[in-house]
């Protein structure tokens, strides 16, 4: 039989008061599980009609601050989040059985830390940044490829090729945190974190 932890449900939930800090324990285990993106979520927004849109990104930070993921500023992602700030995500992991929901509201990281992050890529993907008018309508792909190939001209040197003002990262900030175990014959498991001032509530959801 399973160990239970205080809440009665699977020890792999444990007793901590931080969700983060469970987050970082499941995440750890994904890395070591998932063959492909254990960091890979499915972002959910609303325009200003309240109209949703769903995507795949990549988490590429996390702090008490929040879960950090980078994109084109002219995105309809990002525009989705600036005229409207809240916003989801969700982890699933297959091979534990195991997901994770997260809402609460977005904003911009500092230039510092995309400037970071951004110098950390490849060449090819920091020139990708400049050549992509991402979700934008092109005519045929040559004169994407042609774009990277001008970027490439115009920055040989990948050390000094800056950060386009149109890329950078968005920080979510959560007010709710879900983890989710799965279980044969849908008797699932399920603990939701609600932010409150400065600490999380406890609750156990039915399946």
């Amino acid at each position: 039989m399973n160990q239970k932890n205080s809440l009665g449900l699977n020890s792999c939930f444990m007793d901590l008061d931080d969700p983060l800090e469970l987050f970082k324990i499941w995440m750890s285990e994904a890395e070591k599980k998932e063959i492909n993106d254990p960091n890979a979520l499915a972002l959910a927004t609303a325009d200003d009609n309240n109209l949703p849109s769903v995507r795949m990104v990549l988490l590429k930070g996390l702090s008490k601050n929040g879960f950090v993921f980078y994109t084109n500023l002219n995105s309809l992602k990002s525009s989705d989040l600036k005229k409207n700030p809240n916003a989801a995500m969700c982890f699933h992991w297959k091979s534990l059985q195991r997901q994770i929901r997260i809402s609460g509201k977005v904003k911009m990281v500092t230039d510092e830390e995309a400037n970071k992050y951004f110098n950390s890529r490849p060449y090819e993907s920091r020139i990708g940044a400049w050549a992509s008018e991402q979700s934008q309508v092109m005519n045929k792909r040559e004169e994407f490829l042609k774009k990277i190939i001008d970027y490439k001209k115009k920055y040989k040197d990948g050390n000094d090729l800056p950060r386009p003002q149109h890329w950078s990262g968005w920080s979510l900030s959560a007010l709710t945190i879900e983890f989710w175990l799965g279980d044969k014959y849908r008797i699932h498991e399920r603990l939701k974190y609600i932010k409150v001032a400065d600490s999380w509530k406890k609750e156990i959801l039915y399946p």
